[in-house]
């Protein structure tokens, strides 16, 4: 029976993550919940999964449930909370579902505690890979892949001995825009950025996954959790979504990880591992896929991915300036701040005025955070 906390538990992936568990409830017990302001359906996940604390970031949104909770489970609220969920002592595998830099100090908190992770915030390995390896490593925790490109990488290289690897073939689904040109995409809505034309996730990673910001992530992510370089990293549009990514090897094999675009896969893996457990999800009938297509990327008309390519290549403190300006330009076009094409603009701009410090400390990893994101206001409010 493992003990699992999912920080992030009242979001796409942490709710879904939720659906896993309860349908292996032999296999996993739930110790800690934690989410920022959602206390309707946190307090629906403690009656059906009791577990001993939850946490609401948003201290309004605690006060409000502990008013209301007469049950056993710890509410707590707060950074301290979620640092609390992080390590606690029953827990032996902590699920990081919070969305963007937020996921970096408690991810840290439980690698120190000796908890494995199973990584759904891929902005934790972004903004500070060098040093969350690291200190994985010292404390002998495991890092286990959520995100469907990175499971399917790591699905790939079972048995598989990494220094053999050509290159890994990180598949996107292009998003909802794809073909259009740039002056197609100036008068682009929230609404339609939020049509995925494959996956069901949340507003932010939505965006993104629209603006191939997602995929520029995902890229950076790649290099720390597989130990390798951007030179053997290559993404590539498949609009189906059915092969997850691939790996390619020394002697031209090419190994692919396929299944229907289902995040409950992904999360069962991280979970389960190194076993598998027999799931009731849909499973893929050969029969009916008519065509499986690839292409290139289109980084003229979506250059935000070839910024994520400089930022890794260049390194230190620019990745994690690239997440914070993204994450601000983004957070502001859904408030109606800034247009579409906007996004691209701000996070270049900070990129460009950034001092980049190519070893940076955790402290100075969080100085860049907070820099960039004043720096990108400045830019949102002049635009």
């Amino acid at each position: 029976m493992k003990s699992i906390a999912i920080l992030g538990s009242t979001g796409s992936i942490g709710t879904q993550s939720l659906e896993v568990i309860a349908a292996n409830q032999d296999q996993f017990c739930v110790s800690a919940l934690a989410a920022y302001h959602n206390d309707i359906l946190l307090e629906k996940q403690i009656e059906y999964f009791k577990p001993k604390i939850a946490v609401l970031v948003d201290k309004n949104a605690a006060d409000r449930l502990i008013r209301r909770y007469s049950g056993s489970t710890i509410i707590l609220a707060g950074e301290e909370g979620l640092l609390e969920a992080a390590v606690h002592e029953d827990v032996s595998t902590v699920l990081t579902s919070l969305v963007g830099f937020a996921g970096l100090k408690p991810t840290l908190k439980a690698i120190k505690a000796g908890k494995n992770i199973a990584l759904a915030n891929k902005e934790t390995l972004v903004a500070a890979g060098e040093l969350v390896t690291q200190i994985a490593k010292d404390n002998h925790v495991k890092i286990l892949p959520v995100d469907s490109e990175h499971s399917a990488i790591f699905q790939c290289l079972q048995g598989e001995n990494s220094k053999k690897v050509n290159r890994i073939l990180l598949t996107a689904s292009g998003g909802p825009f794809h073909g259009l040109k740039r002056e197609e995409l100036e008068h682009v809505t929230i609404e339609d950025c939020l049509r995925h034309p494959n996956w069901s996730m949340g507003k932010k990673i939505t965006v993104d996954s629209s603006t191939l910001a997602n995929k520029g992530l995902e890229v950076i992510e790649a290099r720390w959790l597989f130990d390798i370089s951007y030179s053997q990293i290559e993404v590539v549009v498949h609009r189906q979504s059915i092969i997850h990514s691939m790996v390619e090897f020394v002697d031209g094999s090419v190994m692919a990880q396929l299944g229907k675009p289902d995040m409950r896969v992904p999360i069962q893996y991280a979970l389960t591992y190194p076993e598998r457990s027999v799931t009731e999800y849909p499973k893929l009938d050969f029969k009916t896929l008519s065509a499986l297509t690839f292409s290139a990327p289109d980084m003229v008309n979506f250059p935000i991915l070839s910024l994520a390519f400089i930022a890794g290549n260049t390194g230190g403190t620019l990745p994690c300036v690239f997440n914070a300006a993204n994450e601000e330009a983004v957070y502001a076009f859904l408030q109606g701040k800034i247009r579409y094409l906007d996004i691209f603009i701000v996070i270049r701009s900070v990129m460009e005025s950034h001092e980049v410090n190519k070893q940076p400390d955790l402290n100075e990893i969080y100085s860049a955070d907070l820099w960039s994101r004043a720096q990108a206001q400045e830019i949102i409010k002049a635009i």
